[in-house]
Parts: structure tokens; C-alpha cells; sequence
């Protein structure tokens, strides 16, 4: 079973704890953890509530707690007396003397099958409150307001809100129709999720523009007349006391909740029962929305990352990284041999689709890298080669792949320290590959617009020769907020919140925190 971090700092009882990826998480920095969804990581440190300390094999590092969900066996007493249940509805005609009931007359998987249809009818209906208090309370009366907002600006921190509110009101009717109000564990509400799988894409581009959004309400809010307007609008509309930068996160939560709920919903609906297909449908369809649109958006936010990361790169030579590629897909240290010289160099190389870029540590400040070539994946060929003699370089070889070039004669071996990490390697490879043919289906390419304002911001945040970090107003902001949760009748479960958490905290505290012998 498992359950998603939660937002408090873990306690650990000395048993070993591990978590399971929920999504990738790709860095370019040596002391983070990096991973693919699906993986296993134990976690050795949770007292940080953003940054847990945790280790794959013989990979240890800082990772987002928000990326992974932790492995508890909490459900099982509710799963075994389900399974209890089954066997008593399977074996007896007479199932009301067997104390298996929870409420009037309903057996117990169906009392929570009502719950869970409830808790999403009710939610909806929320839900589709906050967007109507948000179009009318704040839209339409931004609109009276010429001489304070442009229409720009409106669209800047409002997005596509009121698309998406006309589509949750189509949404929301069709739920009530397939709704039975008189037996609510009867109703058939998969069909819906299925039916408009493809509008919910429209949260994309909200989601996408979520971070300008709150970086142009800070803005405004610095002004006081801002301030009180806003005010009056939440006032006037008698909206609950959240900041309108609160109310504009629900959409953002609210697409993350759906497969949540579905999930929920798939657990207690019987094989047997007239919907159990299509929710099982419709929840791999809202967990590939939420994949898609969380994807997007981290590529979108990559590519300030990959242009600040080049940016500190000395000695760079050739065409910047995002002329090709927007995605970083491994990195680390291995021991590079190749044709014709075959003297053994150790390099960082850092896996982007289409290409690899291959650089030297500096020997005294090894956080600092020197450009020294790259590789292009597009016409590389990568093999594994088995221990013992490599006869293309004729030396002994250990842990080793070979890449060799289909346009030219250029080869090269590159060796790991241990065989799990070459096996990680390979699999990056296949991964690599895996993206660019995805990327051309999907067809998903960066603006030219967005590449030069990514190097733009990256030249800006890096005055010559002082590498600096990353400012990420945005995700502060965001983790400062007071956001409206949509109330629940189940335990409420953290959403994949498609934000990154806060800069981790220093290694310094980390081991600090290790040797005290109490946990805050």
C-alpha cells in the first residue's frame, strides 16, 4: 500500500522506511538524488518536511519529499475485512447476521462506495463555486477597472479560468445526470471522465502560467491600492477569507485530486458492478492528463534550469544546449576512453535528448566544470560490452559501454565504477531515446521565443565570472500561501503538487541533525 508523504516532518522508528517515485526527478546537482518514477528509495532522513536525505544502492542525496509516496501498510485491516466480506457474500445467502454491515441495510463496501461518489459530487460542486467567485468576484470587476489592470495583465493572472470554468459546468451536469440520488454506490460516473478526457488538457496552459501568475499578483500586491481592491471584491462576492493568489491554486490542485479520487473510487466499486470498467478507464486517463500537464510544465521550467546550468560552465564552446534539446535525462561521473589516444580521462557527463555533453571538474573547486566536447545522440549507437579484453581499444576492460558514431569513425568507451551504475546508464540511454521518439508524437517543441528568454534569464542572474543561485521567487511565494483545501469526507491525501519545494537545507544541518540525539 501506499500512502503519499505527508506535510509534516517523519518519524522513523529505527525500522527502514522506503518510498516510491511518483515522478522523475532529473538534477544537475551533486548532492540531490536523482530518480525515475516507479523507483524504490530508502529514506534515511524525513525531519526536513520539503527535502528528505535518501539513497538508492550506493546513491545517497537530497530529493522533493512532494516526488514520492510512502510505503505504509495503513489500509490493511480495512483490506482484510473487505476480503472477509467477499468470502461471507461467496459462501452465505444470509449475509445480515454476520455483523458485516456499517450502515442501514448497506454491506460495507458499498457504504464506502456512497462515500466516495459523495465526497466527489460534493467537491465538484465546490469546486465549480471557487471558479464562479473567481470569474465574477474578481474578473468581471478587474474589468470595470481600465485605469488599474490591462487586459494583458487580466490574462497574465487569471490564465484560461474562464475556460475552464464554462468546461467544469459541462462537466458538472453530466455528473448530476449519472448521479442516483436515491442509491448513490449505483451511479455510473466513469463515462464522464472518458467523454472528456481530451478538455481536460486545457488545464495545461494554467498550469504553465500559474508561476507568472503569482509573479504579477506579488507585483501588484506590493501597491496598497491593489491590496484593498482585491479586498473588496472577496468582500462584495462574500467569498471564505483566502487570498486570491489561494483561490488561483485550486484549479492546479483540483486536476492533481481526480485520479486521487478515482483511485478511491476503483477500490471500492466490485468487478462485477455495471461502472468498475469505466472507472478503471477513466482513471489512467486522469492519471495521463495530470503525466502530461505535469510534464510539460516541468520541461517548461527545465529549460531555465539547463540555460543557468550552462551559463556556469566555463569554457563553453558550440551552440547552447536548448538549440537541440529541453530535457536533462542523467548525469554523472564516468571514466571516458576513446579513439585514437585511449588515455583513460574521468568526466561529468550530463544525458540531454539528442545530445551528451561531457565536461572536467575543476581539481580544487569541484563544483566547478570545464566544457570539454559532446556527443550527438541522434547518430550514436550505444552497446553493452562484457568484462575481459575490448578489442577495439585492445585493453582490459570492467563495467564498460561502447558508443560508436553512424556518421563517422568516432568511438568511445566510457566505464562505470560499479555494474548497477552501468545498467543505470544504459537504461538512460534506452530512456533517451524513448523521449525523442515520444516528443515527435506528441509533438512537443520549444519556441525559439522561449529558448532566447531562457538564455536571457540565465545571462542576467549570472554577471561574469560570479556564479550565483538560482532566485525561485515563485516557489516561495507559493509555499507561503494559505490554500483553500476542498473539504473531504475521506482522509484527505496530499496532492502531487506540481510545484518543486523549497531550496533544500545545507548538508551542514543535515549531518548537524544526524548526530542530535532527539528529532524536532
Amino acid at each position: 500500500n501506499l500512502h503519499c508523504a505527508s506535510n509534516h516532518a517523519i518519524e522513523f522508528d529505527g525500522s527502514v522506511v522506503y518510498a516510491e517515485a511518483l515522478w522523475d526527478h532529473v538534477t544537475m546537482d551533486d548532492q540531490e538524488l536523482g530518480f525515475k518514477a516507479g523507483d524504490v528509495i530508502e529514506v534515511v532522513d524525513a525531519t526536513n518536511k520539503e527535502w528528505w536525505w535518501g539513497r538508492i544502492m550506493d546513491s545517497e542525496g537530497w530529493f522533493p519529499a512532494s516526488f514520492v509516496r510512502l510505503r505504509v501498510n495503513q489500509d490493511e485491516p480495512m483490506e482484510e475485512y473487505l476480503a472477509q466480506l467477499e468470502e461471507a457474500q461467496a459462501g452465505e445467502e444470509d449475509r445480515a447476521g454476520l455483523g458485516l454491515f456499517l450502515g442501514p441495510g448497506l454491506p460495507c463496501k458499498e457504504q464506502m462506495r456512497t462515500n466516495v461518489i459523495n465526497e466527489i459530487m460534493s467537491t465538484e460542486r465546490d469546486y465549480i463555486k471557487h471558479l464562479k467567485d473567481i470569474c465574477e468576484g474578481y474578473i468581471k470587476q478587474c474589468r470595470k477597472r481600465t485605469d488599474m489592470f490591462t487586459e494583458e495583465q487580466l490574462r497574465t493572472i487569471f490564465g484560461n479560468i474562464e475556460e475552464i470554468y464554462r468546461f467544469q459546468r459541462k462537466f458538472l451536469k453530466g455528473l448530476e445526470k449519472k448521479f442516483n440520488k436515491e442509491q448513490p454506490h449505483l451511479s455510473e460516473i466513469g463515462c464522464c471522465f472518458l467523454e472528456h478526457q481530451t478538455d481536460f488538457q486545457i488545464y495545461s496552459e494554467y498550469c504553465n502560467n500559474h508561476p507568472n501568475a503569482c509573479v504579477q499578483l506579488s507585483k501588484l500586491m506590493k501597491v496598497n491600492k491593489y491590496v484593498f481592491f482585491f479586498e473588496a471584491c472577496r468582500l462584495l462576492q462574500k467569498m471564505i477569507d483566502i487570498s486570491l493568489d489561494g483561490f488561483l491554486l485550486t484549479p492546479v490542485q483540483k486536476i492533481c485530486k481526480y485520479p486521487l479520487q478515482l483511485a478511491e473510487l476503483l477500490k471500492y466499486t466490485n468487478p462485477q458492478h455495471r461502472d468498475y470498467k469505466d472507472v478503471e478507464a477513466a482513471l489512467n486517463a486522469m492519471k495521463n492528463v495530470a503525466r502530461l500537464i505535469n510534464e510539460r510544465k516541468r520541461r517548461l521550467e527545465n529549460i531555465d534550469k539547463i540555460a543557468q546550468w550552462q551559463s556556469t560552465i566555463e569554457d563553453w564552446e558550440g551552440e547552447d544546449v536548448l538549440s537541440r534539446s529541453s530535457d536533462l535525462i542523467f548525469s554523472g561521473e564516468l571514466t571516458k576512453l576513446s579513439q585514437p589516444q585511449a588515455k583513460s580521462q574521468q568526466r561529468m557527463f550530463f544525458l540531454f535528448d539528442h545530445q551528451m555533453v561531457y565536461c572536467k571538474k575543476d581539481l580544487l573547486r569541484r563544483d566547478m566544470l570545464y566544457y570539454k566536447g559532446r556527443m550527438d545522440m541522434d547518430q550514436m549507437e550505444v552497446t553493452d560490452v562484457e568484462d575481459g579484453k575490448e578489442k577495439d581499444f585492445n585493453i582490459s576492460v570492467k563495467n564498460a559501454l561502447k558508443l560508436r558514431s553512424l556518421a563517422s569513425d568516432e568511438v568511445h568507451l566510457l566505464c562505470t565504477k560499479k555494474p548497477e551504475q552501468k545498467q543505470r546508464w544504459l537504461r538512460a540511454f534506452s530512456d533517451e531515446r524513448r523521449q525523442v521518439q515520444h516528443d515527435r508524437e506528441t509533438g512537443f517543441s520549444l519556441t525559439e521565443v522561449q529558448k532566447k528568454q531562457a538564455m536571457l534569464n540565465a545571462c542576467k542572474s549570472h554577471p561574469a565570472g560570479k556564479p550565483k543561485a538560482v532566485t525561485r521567487p515563485y516557489y516561495d511565494f507559493l509555499l507561503r500561501q494559505k490554500h483553500p483545501s476542498l473539504p473531504t469526507a475521506l482522509p484527505q491525501q496530499q496532492v502531487f503538487m506540481l510545484a518543486e519545494p523549497k531550496r533544500k537545507t545545507s548538508t551542514f544541518w543535515h549531518n548537524i541533525g544526524r548526530l542530535t540525539p532527539f528529532k524536532k
